[in-house]
C-alpha cells in the first residue's frame, strides 16, 4: 500500500550533484517525506538529496507552500507532508509543477539549484510541457522559478537555464561573504581549493555559532584565469558534494561584490571558438542584454554559468544558473 502510487525510482545528476527523484503527481507521497525513508533512499542510491515532482494545487502560491513546509518541518528540521493543497473555488494554478526538495537528513524548505535543473529535465522526461510552450514555471520552497531547456540529447542529457530567486544583501563576515540564494551560503575566496581539507576547514564554519540555528553551507573559491573553481560543504548532506547550484550562484554574486572580474561564458556558449569573454553577457538571458556573467567549475569538473543584473544595495535580479542535467538510472521500487 505504501508504494502503490510509485513503481519507479529515478536518479538524476546535476554536474555530479545526484538526486533520487519521484513522480508524485498521483499522490501517495507521504511515506517518502519521512526523514527515515528519505535517508534510506539517499543512502541506497548514493545521492545528495531526494526530490518529488507534484501537480500544483489550484491557487497554490509560494507563500502557501513555504508556510506548509514550515509547519511540517518544525524546529528539528525534519520533513513532513508537504503536498499541494487544492481548495474548492480557487483559481487554476499558474505553475506547470511543484518541486519538493529534501536533504539526506530529511530537512527541507530550501532550494537546490542543481536539483531545480534536474527536476525540469524530469518534467520534460515525463512529457510535461510548459503552458506557454517554451518556458517552464514551477513552485519551489523558496518561491517560483522559470526555466528553459536549451538542449537535449537522447532523452538522457539536458542543458537547462534556471532562473533563481532575486538576492538582497551580502554580508562580509568570517573572512568571506554570507548570503542567501535560496539556501544560506558562506563564500570564502582562497588561493587554491584543491588542497583544502573540507572536514577540517569547512565543517567548523558550517556549525559556527554565528550561523545558528539554521547553519550555513560553506564554499571555498579559487579565482583562476579560466573562471571560478568552487568546492562546497553542504549542510543536510554534512559533507562535500561534487556540485552545488545555489553555492555556485552565491560564489558568483560574492565574486562581483569582491570586485573579481568575470571570466566569461561556459564552453559552447561563448561564440564559435568557445573562448571566455569578460564583461557583459546577453547569451545567458537570451534576449536580455547587459548582464554580468561568471564561469564556474564545480568539483566534478563541469563548467556552469551564473549571470545576473546587479543593483543598488547589493540587490541582484534576473539571476540565472545554466548547466547540465542527466538521467542516470531508472530502477523499479
Amino acid at each position: 500500500m505504501i508504494d502503490s502510487y510509485v513503481s519507479q525510482i529515478f536518479k538524476f545528476s546535476g554536474a555530479g550533484n545526484d538526486f533520487v527523484v519521484l513522480d508524485g503527481r498521483w499522490g501517495g507521497m507521504e511515506p517518502f517525506r519521512e526523514p527515515v525513508r528519505i535517508g534510506q533512499l539517499c543512502k541506497q542510491y548514493h545521492t545528495d538529496g531526494l526530490m518529488i515532482l507534484t501537480s500544483p494545487g489550484r491557487g497554490q502560491t509560494a507563500e502557501s507552500l513555504q508556510e506548509k513546509i514550515a509547519d511540517q518541518v518544525g524546529n528539528d528540521g525534519g520533513a513532513g507532508n508537504v503536498g499541494p493543497v487544492m481548495a474548492d473555488g480557487d483559481q487554476p494554478s499558474q505553475y506547470d509543477f511543484v518541486m519538493e526538495f529534501y536533504n539526506p537528513d530529511g530537512s527541507g524548505g530550501m532550494m537546490c539549484g542543481n536539483g531545480g535543473r534536474c527536476i525540469v529535465a524530469f518534467a520534460d522526461y515525463l512529457g510535461i510541457r510548459p503552458a506557454d510552450g517554451t518556458t517552464y514555471r514551477f513552485l519551489a520552497p523558496d518561491g517560483d522559478h522559470i526555466a528553459e531547456i536549451l538542449s537535449k540529447e537522447h532523452s538522457a542529457h539536458w542543458t537547462v537555464r534556471l532562473k533563481m530567486i532575486d538576492v538582497q544583501g551580502i554580508t562580509p563576515m568570517k573572512d568571506g561573504y554570507f548570503l542567501n540564494t535560496g539556501t544560506r551560503h558562506l563564500v570564502r575566496f582562497v588561493p587554491e581549493v584543491d588542497g583544502i581539507d573540507m572536514e577540517m576547514e569547512a565543517k567548523p564554519l558550517r556549525w559556527d555559532a554565528a550561523f545558528q540555528p539554521e547553519g550555513t553551507n560553506v564554499n571555498f573559491v579559487a579565482v583562476r584565469a579560466d573562471g571560478l573553481h568552487v568546492r562546497t560543504f553542504e549542510k543536510g548532506v554534512e559533507g562535500e558534494t561534487l556540485a552545488c547550484g545555489t553555492g555556485l550562484t552565491a560564489s558568483a554574486l560574492a565574486a562581483f561584490k569582491a570586485g573579481i572580474p568575470s571570466a566569461g561564458q561556459i564552453p559552447g556558449q561563448a561564440g564559435n571558438d568557445g573562448t571566455a569573454q569578460a564583461g557583459n553577457d546577453g547569451e545567458c538571458h537570451g534576449r536580455h542584454q547587459s548582464a554580468i556573467s561568471y564561469r564556474l567549475q564545480c568539483r566534478r569538473g563541469d563548467w556552469l554559468q551564473v549571470c545576473f543584473r546587479p543593483g543598488p544595495d547589493d540587490r541582484f535580479t534576473e539571476v540565472y544558473l545554466t548547466g547540465p542535467a542527466e538521467l542516470v538510472a531508472v530502477n523499479p521500487l
